[in-house]
């Protein structure tokens, strides 16, 4: 069991990571893709770090929503909210099973808890207005404006593939769960957590909270998270080694180490992706804001080099 005083790092892993390719994606292929996460984050806890993990889902909630699609005929349909409960439950079982599978050798093995997590957002946020957020599958025109006029969905027609469902992507605000995964980690617990950004939840004028059709990004909702925990560490596990500039062209430039002012001034130029890169830097930015020290963004592969400073790209306040 790691102790209390050691340093506490917050890693955010990809949903599309526990999916390898497209002819890997059952259940068992995912667990197999989190037992291979969990070695490199097994080698963490064997330095002494205590570790709050999170973790995307959208692949996973979108084969949630298809079978509720399949399946409207006979059964109710699930909405968007618990969608995200399934996911989080689902996601942390495979990964509290394999750190113990990876971990039962271990003298000492780790504890891991799942936290379900909610995440108050803004029912004013203004992407409730102007939901861009894809989810579910592809449908054909006439079943798409069904959705709308019945649903009330809000639908686009995606470059000619079909159309689909959007959802508002509303800015975190508060992690319900805080105090919990505090004890948690009090207890030397590692904790998976905010899974998919956290369920989205919001707050009615009689106090109540109930559940948003939303999706949070999971790296800025792991970044309040770390900012909230005043972690010593932000790592963001994504599909590269390092960060780069001018990505897949002649003048590609990887970034080692970079200062909290290049990474805003890089961010200004467009240089990192919408849907990609962007959103990974604009979470370590906000981390270093709130009093983050240093983050770290690399694939899984190369966690503990990049922790202890041969690869991976460091970005430092």
């Amino acid at each position: 069991m790691t102790k209390p005083e050691s340093k506490l790092a917050i890693l955010a892993v990809g949903g599309n990571s526990l999916i390898l390719d497209e002819k890997h994606k059952t259940v068992q292929d995912q667990y197999d893709a989190a037992e291979q996460t969990c070695v490199h984050i097994a080698g963490l806890i064997k330095r002494g770090y205590r570790m709050v993990v999170t973790h995307g889902n959208g692949p996973q909630v979108g084969f949630i929503l298809r079978r509720s699609e399949l399946s409207r005929h006979e059964l109710h349909e699930v909405p968007l909210d618990s969608c995200g409960a399934d996911s989080q439950g689902a996601i942390g079982y495979q990964i509290q099973r394999a750190m113990h599978n990876v971990t039962r050798d271990w003298p000492s093995p780790p504890m891991v808890a799942t936290v379900v997590t909610q995440v108050l957002v803004d029912k004013n946020d203004p992407s409730f207005q102007k939901p861009s957020k894809p989810i579910g599958s592809f449908m054909k025109e006439d079943d798409a404006k069904s959705h709308r006029a019945k649903d009330g969905w809000a639908v686009v027609e995606d470059a000619g593939r079909g159309w689909r469902r959007v959802v508002g992507s509303p800015r975190p605000k508060q992690i319900l769960e805080l105090v919990a995964i505090k004890r948690l980690l009090e207890a030397g617990i590692v904790v998976v957590a905010v899974g998919g950004g956290g369920i989205p939840v919001v707050l009615k004028d009689d106090g109540t909270l109930i559940g948003a059709d939303a999706v949070i990004d999971k790296d800025l909702a792991t970044s309040l998270l770390a900012a909230e925990l005043k972690a010593d560490l932000l790592i963001i596990s994504t599909a590269v080694e390092k960060v780069c500039l001018n990505y897949k062209k002649p003048s590609q430039q990887d970034l080692d180490t970079i200062t909290l002012a290049e990474a805003r001034k890089r961010l200004a130029e467009g240089h990192f992706a919408p849907g990609s890169m962007k959103p990974k830097i604009e979470a370590v930015i906000e981390f270093l804001e709130h009093g983050g020290a240093e983050a770290i963004i690399t694939d899984p592969p190369h966690l503990v080099d990049a922790v202890e400073g041969r690869t991976g790209t460091r970005i430092v306040a």
